[in-house]
């Protein structure tokens, strides 16, 4: 009845929890409390309703409140009960041996502050720490099972890039080629749920937009924004019609179980004007300067300094990343479970970048009125620089209608 042959290994879940410990012990925190989805999956195995409760001197216990059945058949923990509700851990705890901590992690860069408060009253006489960074560290730097999944998931967005040049035909709506695109991602297995940590933050496959429409900047953290079909949702396709001689921009994430490829091509119906193929040309040259220079010990706010300072030599400042008050002051961002994981490749990020850590590495230009050219392509750092994964073509993809 469940899909075990696709469940994390055990070995996997055994290697995360014993990096979880250590990360607990050096931060004085003496268990955690898991209850995010995506850190759930990463340290559990499943994302049923549940609770995991990693003290640093026991095995964790996995207390489970739907379903018990399938979080049973999902997760490698090797203890899991059911319960009743969050007001009976402690008590569940107890029951099965375990010693109420003294300092409690939770997720707190994600848990609703009602949520916390209930919390509050539940562990009354523990103090409550925030264990997000420790979490987040932890799930930046991949093991190769990961890594095997991301490199898939790259495979399966050159897959989706392909597909374009047959779907795409002029006059055709910007919702009415993504339907088609997001239909041919379904069949090749994309889950469908992007999922993002940033709270408010949301997107449906990611960004198709054409032209102009491209240009239009959203509330998102993003260099692109769209018309979105409403201001109900305020970002990529909308009704417009696809024309020639404009670039169409399709920033898509394919997710391979659970795990993101981050992946801009650019297409176009007839030669783009030399100006923004110059362009597009320059973020090609970025991105592989950025390549070769972000390394282990490289701070992640380095990169972008480097991309800022290039951009500005080729000329391209006033456009990069967004235009006026809408410009993003980042170049890329890491990946995994999330879309938006640790380092962020943003000014001023002082994290280190570590081996095995992958990002999305994105630089783009907007032009008001014009559209939008660049690159992105997700990588796994290396001593020897940063390992593309994706493979698609990358110079503007020319269709003659």
């Amino acid at each position: 009845m469940y899909d075990t042959d696709t469940a994390v290994p055990a070995a996997e879940i055994h290697q995360r929890i014993a990096k979880l410990k250590v990360k607990l012990e050096e931060n004085r925190i003496e268990a955690a409390l898991i209850i995010q989805k995506s850190d759930l999956y990463y340290f559990a195995g499943t994302i049923q309703q549940a609770h995991l409760y990693v003290p640093v001197d026991a095995d964790p216990i996995l207390m489970v409140h739907k379903s018990l059945e399938r979080a049973v058949a999902e997760s490698a923990i090797e203890r899991i009960a059911p319960l009743q509700g969050p007001k009976k851990i402690p008590a569940l705890l107890r029951q099965e041996g375990y010693r109420l901590p003294h300092t409690l992690g939770l997720e707190l860069d994600v848990l609703p502050a009602n949520l916390y408060f209930t919390y509050q009253g539940i562990f009354a006489g523990m103090e409550l720490v925030d264990v997000s960074p420790p979490v987040r560290l932890i799930r930046a730097v991949k093991s190769p099972y990961e890594l095997d999944l991301m490199r898939r998931a790259a495979q399966l967005s050159d897959q989706l890039a392909a597909c374009v040049p047959e779907l795409l035909r002029e006059g055709m709506t910007e919702l009415e080629l993504a339907g088609r695109i997001e239909a041919e991602a379904r069949r090749l297995g994309h889950q469908g749920i992007i999922r993002m940590r940033l709270w408010g933050n949301e997107m449906f496959y990611g960004h198709l937009m054409s032209g102009p429409a491209a240009a239009v900047p959203s509330y998102l953290s993003s260099a692109t924004g769209g018309t979105g079909a409403s201001p109900a949702v305020a970002q990529s396709a909308g009704f417009r019609p696809i024309q020639r001689h404009e670039p169409l921009l399709l920033d898509y994430v394919f997710i391979h179980r659970g795990y993101l490829s981050d992946h801009t091509r650019i297409f176009a119906l007839g030669e783009l004007p030399d100006e923004l193929m110059a362009a597009h040309a320059a973020m090609l040259a970025v991105q592989a300067s950025l390549k070769n220079r972000a390394r282990p010990g490289i701070k992640a706010g380095q990169i972008y300094d480097w991309a800022w300072e290039q951009t500005q030599a080729l000329g391209y400042a006033a456009n990069f990343m967004g235009v006026g008050r809408g410009r993003i002051r980042f170049v890329g961002h890491g990946i995994g479970l999330e879309l938006d994981e640790y380092p962020f490749l943003a000014a001023g990020q002082e994290l280190e970048l570590e081996e095995g850590m992958t990002v999305a590495l994105e630089p783009k230009l907007v032009f008001p009125e014009r559209g939008v050219v660049g690159i992105e392509n997700t990588h796994v750092v290396t001593r020897q620089g940063l390992d593309q994964l994706g493979g698609f073509e990358e110079n503007v993809v020319v269709i003659q209608p």
